[in-house]
């Protein structure tokens, strides 16, 4: 062992003290406690802090990750959007972490800046506010003017002045990060021995996908990427705005993005002194969510009301794409087909979308699980609409998982709490109106068009095609293998000679079929259309 393992090993359990002192102090070790993890431990150290702190067990929670710094307040904000891991109060409370931190000293900031960019501050800016307009956990923010082209060699072509947000991470961050990283890890693997029933949740696994997230978060090239594909996206669409990246001041440590501005969303007084139209906002938002989740399958994950805004023209306005969500094509139709049959009422197809999806397991009951959706939807439909949250129905969904041994779907949670955050939005802005019913229009055609007769058919002409496509290889295949036969003089038994000669005629024998087939899907097609 090496004399920094050493030294890391001696000084764990002064980490782990301090630890304990803190979740003490705010007497969190309540959620601590709910979860079940060393529970005799935990009830001992409860005794030693104090008691009758307001709030619930996730508001004590989130303060004291607050107080234990970056690393903490990233990992709450990660366990917020596993519900399925920690319940949906826990998870609720802790979505509300808030991600500020006193900020860093700018000349640090202008030091990180010149090392990253390869010039001095000057040279790239004209002015730059040494006063940031945020500080988070991973990086805080500052206001700035580019030095036009023509001042110095910089060649992005701009002639006048261009008004910029620079975000530049916190000294040291990925140091620390990597030291309470090592610390998530040792406690993962203690969980799983000590608490045989925490190995289901694998949770070196749990730290394994925080640690890529936030390892992506302070790289924060790939945040620029994320926020060019999403303005790429949405390309002629002058509802949604997406600041630009300035590359020529972007690298791993330092982002430049053009300056957006307006009035936070959920600032409803603001937004009617500004004469805006709120019930327009609102179906905006909702077509904007619509085209990210099932348009594009790529989606904000970070949808908080500080990162989103209504500039003077009415358009939303993101920030912060730090956290980003995919949905594959195979995820958006799964979508789709639960929405489907959950408006149908239709719990058998419901629990055979899962199945067909691959979400439940061998073994488990498809009959027991129809049962258990329908006594997660039913109490739903009693409600008038504009009291349903979808959210909350997709988050019961799939909290189902834990019961019948379920592989968690990460990216639909991602999808989960930004729904609960839309719907927070919406009900603080017009509580009579359901954001989501803005958007059936859309999300009906877009299903018509994916999930219906013609889309059917479509599939499996896409299919048949593949299939085409595939046969060549096959018969080439056949053809390669009978020719080092012949001309190397393999030996095979007469019966291996004769079964190679009659899946070579199968292989032409269904290139013909599949001709056939794909003529009388084209007439299917055509007839649909009509």
């Amino acid at each position: 062992m090496t004399l920094p393992q050493i030294w890391r090993s001696a000084a764990l359990p002064f980490r782990l003290l301090g630890i304990a002192r803190v979740l003490a102090r705010h007497d969190a070790l309540a959620a601590v406690e709910d979860l079940q993890v060393f529970p005799t431990l935990v009830a001992f150290l409860r005794r030693l802090g104090p008691h009758g702190v307001p709030g619930r067990p996730g508001e004590k929670l989130a303060r004291a990750l607050v107080a234990l710094g970056p690393s903490f307040i990233k990992l709450g904000q990660f366990l917020a959007t596993r519900a399925d891991l920690i319940g949906e109060a826990m998870a609720a409370d802790l979505a509300q972490l808030h991600d500020r931190l006193p900020p860093f000293p700018t000349e640090a900031a202008r030091r990180a800046i010149e090392r990253e960019l390869g010039r001095p501050l000057d040279a790239v800016f004209l002015a730059f506010d040494p006063k940031p307009v945020s500080a988070a956990s991973i990086a805080q923010v500052h206001f700035a003017l580019t030095r036009p082209a023509g001042d110095e060699d910089l060649a992005d072509g701009q002639a006048e002045p261009r008004a910029v947000a620079v975000k530049v991470l916190r000294p040291g961050i990925e140091r620390a990060f990597e030291r309470d990283l090592n610390l998530f890890y040792w406690l993962a693997r203690l969980a799983e021995r000590a608490q045989p029933r925490l190995r289901r949740l694998k949770p070196v696994e749990l730290v394994d996908l925080f640690a890529e997230t936030v390892r992506c978060e302070m790289d924060l090239r790939l945040e620029a990427a994320a926020a060019s594909e999403l303005a790429s996206n949405f390309a002629g669409d002058d509802s949604y705005v997406v600041p630009e990246v300035d590359w020529e001041r972007t690298g791993r440590r330092v982002l430049t993005m053009s300056r957006v501005s307006g009035i936070p969303l959920d600032d409803r007084a603001a937004l009617l002194a500004a004469g805006q139209d709120i019930p327009r906002i609102l179906e905006v938002a909702a077509t904007i969510f619509f085209n990210q989740v099932f348009r594009d399958g790529f989606f904000h994950g970070d949808q908080h009301p500080g990162n989103m805004m209504v500039t003077e023209s009415g358009a939303i306005a993101a920030v912060d794409f730090g956290i980003m969500g995919r949905l594959d094509r195979t995820t958006r139709y799964f979508l789709a087909d639960m929405l489907l049959a959950t408006l149908a009422r239709d719990y058998r197809r419901l629990a055979q979308v899962h199945v067909d999806a691959g979400f439940l397991p061998p073994g488990q009951s498809e009959e027991l699980f129809a049962q258990a959706l329908r006594s997660v939807c039913e109490p739903i439909f009693g409600r008038p609409l504009q009291r349903i949250s979808f959210a909350r129905l997709l988050g019961q969904l799939l909290s189902l998982t834990e019961s019948f041994s379920m592989p968690v779907q990460p990216q639909l949670v991602l999808l989960q709490k930004n729904m609960l955050m839309a719907e927070g939005v919406s009900r603080q802005l017009d509580p009579s109106l359901n954001i989501w019913l803005l958007a059936e229009p859309l999300i009906a055609e877009w299903v018509r068009v994916n999930r219906g007769p013609e889309a059917r058919v479509r599939e499996g002409a896409e299919t048949l095609v593949q299939g085409l496509q595939r046969l060549p290889d096959l018969l080439r295949q056949l053809e390669t293998a009978a020719r080092q036969v012949a001309d190397e003089g393999i030996k095979l038994h007469p019966e291996v000679l004769a079964a190679l000669d009659r899946r070579r005629s199968t292989a032409r024998l269904a290139l013909a079929a599949c001709a056939l087939a794909g003529a009388a899907l084209a007439l299917a097609a055509v007839a649909l259309v009509r």
